[in-house]
């Protein structure tokens, strides 16, 4: 199987052909009991009567063979590694985003380091914005809590948000999670050091359909989406607004038939929570319970009405949301929507005893002081 590797990576990172094309091709010569080195190996005339391959696609893997080589030492080197190589055909291929995704849509190949049983589990993700308030951000946190005590997997992002909250809750939790990364797998390595414990113990898994040393790109990262939502069985948005990866992956997932489950969002929330109900997503309150004869708020105009608390009012926001920090002043202000600049809540939260200055230079990070700290600070 060692050998067949490089051809699997000749084949899945083939320019300018889809991925249903690809996986048409696997099929059909798995269906003439060929391997894959031997349908690389076809000469022009069975490449069009037993393939029906135009001229364009003999000319793309043609020049795919010349790189056969190169992918060979790849291989090599990312085995030597610890990475795993899993074809669409092994077994130990996710067997959740073989049905969700389909034909059409399953990448030809993953790439793979830590537990790769658990692509076999019950998953499920919890999705939302990069710059989700408080309140999503307890959500995240407690729907994380209960699927890590149901034993199911929690699938993130790795972004920044509600992605990298539902990562560390099913850490704290004691879950397990597959970590889907928008960046080739090898170029990983601080997460690889940041969760190596959890990746050795068996808890976490991170998984990469792009090309292994693939930089982070917009591009990887709106095309990882379909990933997450295909390795889950389940789908929690926290949050999400009218435009971005989140609206896109639920709208998609909606057309396909998928059960969505949103939650749904205080008064004067600015997000579009609300509007994904409407078109078909189930409501769940603010633990993730299912929310029967949910009738969304006629007045929508609320989705984009401006926060008017008064100052303690933000003083509670600004300590629930530090629960989850450290961040930034503007962190802050972006998550809680304030109407304040960055110096006025950074000198504000210097003043505040309860808060932490991490850092002595700009930009400086702020979190709630331990139980410890209190005390010492008091007496």
């Amino acid at each position: 199987m060692k050998q067949e590797y490089a051809y699997w990576i000749a084949l899945t990172h083939l320019p300018k052909m889809k991925i249903a094309r690809k996986n048409e091709l696997i099929v059909r010569f798995f269906e003439e009991k060929l391997s894959i080195i031997d349908f690389f190996h076809c000469n022009k005339t069975d490449w069009n009567n037993l393939f029906l391959l135009n001229e364009i696609e003999i000319s793309l893997l043609n020049e795919a063979k010349k790189e056969l080589p190169n992918y060979s030492f790849l291989v090599e080197d990312i085995l030597e590694q610890g990475y795993e190589i899993i074809p669409i055909t092994s077994p130990d291929y996710s067997p959740i985003m073989k049905n969700n995704l389909k034909r059409a849509f399953s990448p030809p190949l993953i790439y793979t380091k830590g537990n790769k049983k658990i692509m076999k589990e019950n998953s499920i993700a919890i999705v939302g914005s990069r710059k989700a308030d408080y309140v999503s951000l307890e959500f995240t946190d407690y729907v994380a809590k209960k699927a890590s005590k149901d034993y199911k997997i929690v699938v993130s992002g790795f972004a920044k948000g509600v992605d990298k909250q539902a990562l560390d809750s099913a850490i704290k939790y004691k879950g397990q999670s597959i970590i889907v990364l928008p960046q080739g797998i090898t170029t990983f390595n601080s997460g690889f050091k940041k969760y190596h414990k959890q990746i050795v113990n068996g808890d976490v898994l991170v998984l990469s359909t792009f090309f292994p040393k693939a930089t982070w790109s917009v591009q990887l990262a709106m095309a990882r989406n379909p990933i997450i939502y295909g390795l889950a069985k389940e789908i929690y948005v926290a949050e999400s607004s009218e435009k971005g990866g989140t609206w896109s992956g639920v709208m998609d997932g909606l057309r396909k038939g998928r059960s969505i489950y949103v939650r749904t969002p205080l008064l004067k929330e600015k997000n579009a929570n609300n509007l994904l109900i409407q078109k078909g997503a189930i409501p769940v309150n603010s633990k993730g319970n299912e929310i029967n004869n949910y009738s969304v708020p006629q007045i929508i105009e609320s989705i984009v009405m401006e926060p008017t608390a008064a100052i303690n009012d933000i003083d509670s926001k600004i300590t629930k949301l530090l629960a989850f920090g450290p961040f930034t002043s503007k962190e802050i202000i972006e998550r809680l929507k304030l109407d304040w600049t960055t110096r006025k809540l950074t000198n504000y939260l210097k003043q505040n005893d309860n808060i932490e200055v991490l850092g002595k230079k700009s930009p400086m990070k702020f979190k709630i002081k331990s139980n410890e700290q209190l005390q010492k600070s008091l007496f």
